[in-house]
């Protein structure tokens, strides 16, 4: 009779976990679907620049791309030390334990141990007046409890891909922010050497106008020139002055932002030279414009859309009723010595079917909520997109206007060159005013920094394109 007890005992379960798995299969959360309208096209770039097919600089190496033996072992310094880095590898680290936390949401949650309980009934209850006297209770258990909630609708699984699609964001949060150093070191890096290459520019400019002064002098006691040409060539000289004490003001300045990048104290930069420089500068006028959908930003903004449709799947989900079995088995006793007698086992189990009924409006509320998160997120995709589109046309036009600019200030310069040494000639023969000399050397040195300018800016354009596909998070 106990055997058919026992056996029926068991089998009157099957009928409820075979109802639990047949509802388990009943919904099915949405899967998310790359929005169409938000992939990149070739309208992002303006017609010049648009091309279907080309080598991607921001695939290149960094070893490849930067040359320059110092600036790489700036980088890698910076790539292992600078503190955003290591403060967004920390933020990887907690995105990954929240989504191994979802990853076994779908497990029973099991807790044992011991517990003591004492109870002292009141004298002026009822059953404490049938006693008569206070009773001191104590009861001591060892118990285990389970509790599991089934994934009827979908709600841990949205969970679990919400915590999937967070991680990754994070992690190309953590490139994006990789390729962001790495270009902004660079960056420094050469503008440091172009304010070496305009120091040493100034410094002869100096240097020449010392001289210029005392032939001036001469000419002034020979009759030649005057007092008012002498005390404008000592003006020169004092500007050219001035323009070195803001140079290495400027070097200073810089070279402290980019020591902070390397997480170091402020220091003097050890650095190569400008005209040692071998960059890419190969630009097949255009770029696949397919491959921007590879930058971590764009990468990143598209996980956090990820994130917004699975809590959007959620939020749904909590309308709808959950199953929930909790199971508690152990001992208990009045007795502590009586405790771990067959007699003092016990156990039971309890599943329920919850339904939320008055609490709708703050289930409406979420939803809404997470349906406003989704749409944001949704445009700050295309807006990453958009972005990316705008940074990698700005590259390519800048480094086109500054070559052509480049071009331009040398031949500039050449005919300041040119004007220089004939007004000199000119003047040392009575021809020409000592003005046109002064406004001749003047134009020079300007010129010289309008080069130096340019080269930079066209540095920083080829590396900024680098940066806008991507290049430096690998």
């Amino acid at each position: 009779m106990k055997n058919i007890k026992s056996s029926y005992g068991r089998t009157q379960w099957i009928p409820l976990i075979a109802l639990l798995f047949t509802l388990q299969s009943c919904f099915v959360a949405k899967q998310y679907e790359r929005p169409l309208n938000a992939l990149p096209t070739v309208d992002l770039f303006r017609k010049e620049y648009q091309q279907v097919d080309s080598t991607n600089i921001g695939l290149i190496k960094r070893t490849d791309f930067f040359k320059d033996p110092i600036l790489q072992g700036y980088i890698e310094t910076a790539l292992r030390e600078n503190l955003d880095i290591n403060i967004a590898l920390e933020n990887m680290r907690a995105s990954r334990s929240y989504y191994l936390q979802s990853r076994k949401a779908f497990l029973p949650t099991l807790n044992l141990g011991p517990g003591v309980t004492y109870t002292s009934q009141s004298l002026n209850t009822q059953f404490g007046k049938m006693v008569g006297e206070r009773q001191h209770i104590f009861q001591y258990d060892l118990t285990a409890s389970l509790s599991w909630e089934a994934d009827i609708w979908g709600k841990l699984t949205s969970a679990k891909r919400a915590g999937f699609a967070d991680m990754q964001r994070t992690i190309a949060g953590q490139q994006a922010l990789q390729t962001a150093v790495v270009g902004n070191i660079a960056s420094l890096y050469y503008q440091l050497l172009v304010l070496d290459q305009q120091k040493k520019v100034t410094a002869q400019t100096i240097e020449t106008r010392t001289k210029s002064l005392e032939t001036s002098r001469a000419l002034k006691q020979q009759g030649t020139l005057t007092e008012v040409a002498l005390k404008q060539s000592e003006a020169l000289i004092y500007n050219a002055q001035a323009l070195l004490v803001q140079i290495d003001n400027q070097i200073e300045v810089t070279e402290n932002a980019f020591n902070l990048l390397l997480a170091s104290g402020s220091k003097t930069v050890e650095r190569g030279t400008l005209d040692g420089q071998q960059m890419v500068t190969d630009l097949a006028i255009g770029v696949p414009y397919q491959l921007l959908s590879n930058r971590p930003d764009v990468r990143a903004a598209e996980f956090d859309l990820m994130n917004a449709f699975e809590m959007v799947n959620v939020a749904k989900a909590n309308f709808y009723p959950s199953f929930r079995l909790t199971a508690s088995s152990g001992l208990q006793s009045m007795d502590i010595d009586q405790l771990f007698s067959p007699r003092a086992l016990f156990g039971n189990v309890i599943t329920s079917l919850t339904q939320p009924i008055w609490n709708r409006r703050e289930l409406k509320t979420r939803q809404e909520v997470s349906l406003a998160n989704r749409q944001i997120a949704y445009l700050n995709y295309r807006k990453s997109i958009l972005n990316a589109g705008k940074e990698v046309s700005d590259a390519l036009s800048i480094f086109k206007s500054q070559s052509q600019i480049e071009e331009l200030k040398i031949k500039e310069y050449t005919a300041y060159q040119t004007a220089t040494t004939y007004s000199q000639e000119l003047m040392n023969y009575g021809l020409a005013n000592y003005l046109e000399v002064l406004r001749a050397q003047e134009n020079e040195l300007s010129t010289q920094i309008s080069i130096l300018d340019a080269k930079y800016t066209k540095l920083t354009s080829i590396v900024q394109l680098y940066k806008a596909l991507g290049g430096g998070s690998e």
